[in-house]
């Protein structure tokens, strides 16, 4: 049963991505996966907040109601990604991803009753064979989210990070969920992945120096999705994500906006 199931989805999937009359998206349900970005966006303790400014607002002279802005943000800050020059000299950046690195098939892995209960939690080995135990092995070129649950402390800055305070002051009180290190390396050496997403700030948990949760995915051009809003919404398996940043020129991230399809099996 599980067979079949599996290969109704895989022939949904294609179908989607074919783009035929039929696969219209409407026979299923979208998730939005992103944070809108405001004054409220939370960013690294170092890096400037998102402004907003308007340039004008009204009715111009000619009659016609007009409004611009302009904004200011750093590339890492609320639902972005990591591009993985970001941690790895050579490697590819934001505007080098192909689209068809950042479009796939997902799964979830549920850490949340272990890293609510422990701020600094790494995700390790055994959550990924615990996955594959219940749902057989992950899926060829997937993307991977971490659901730690940290999703529902978002936007308290002080809940969702450990701390509300900025400079290097705040990054040494860091204290949020992440990927252990040897569990990155154990993806990259035996398992096939796109990208890897979480709904905390970091790959890396808060207390991370070295970053090599970073540097062990981002040397192999696996790019991470970092701030990922309502996991909760998502089932284990068996969705398509679609991941789109802005294009920056030779960027080392940028803001996300990113999507979960689940298809009506």
């Amino acid at each position: 049963m599980k067979i079949v199931i599996r290969l109704v989805f895989i022939l949904s999937f294609i179908m989607i991505l074919s783009c035929s009359q039929k696969s219209d998206f409407s026979n299923g349900t979208w998730v939005d996966l992103s944070y809108d970005f405001s004054p409220e966006t939370i960013y690294w303790p170092t890096a400037d907040s998102f402004t907003h400014d308007s340039v004008f607002v009204g009715i111009t002279e000619g009659g016609f109601y007009y409004t611009a802005y302009n904004f200011k943000a750093a590339e890492h800050g609320g639902t972005h990604i990591d591009a993985p020059i970001h941690f790895a000299e050579g490697r590819k950046s934001v505007d080098q991803l192909p689209l068809s690195q950042l479009i796939g098939e997902a799964i979830v892995i549920d850490v949340s009753e272990q890293a609510l209960q422990n701020p600094d939690y790494l995700v390790v080995k055994g959550d990924f064979e615990k996955w594959e135990n219940k749902n057989g092995k992950m899926p060829d070129n997937c993307i991977i989210f971490l659901k730690t649950g940290y999703g529902k402390f978002w936007p308290d800055r002080k809940t969702y990070m450990g701390t509300d305070k900025l400079g290097p002051e705040g990054v040494a009180e860091l204290h949020f969920p992440g990927l252990h290190p040897d569990a990155a390396n154990w993806l990259v050496d035996n398992r096939k992945i796109k990208a890897i997403g979480l709904d905390t700030p970091s790959i890396d948990y808060g207390q991370s120096k070295l970053f090599e949760s970073h540097q062990n995915l981002f040397k192999n051009n696996i790019p991470a999705f970092e701030n990922v809003a309502n996991l909760d919404k998502l089932p284990e398996k068996d969705f398509i994500v679609f991941a789109f940043p802005m294009k920056i020129k030779d960027g080392s991230g940028g803001p996300l906006r990113i999507a979960a399809f689940i298809p009506k099996i």
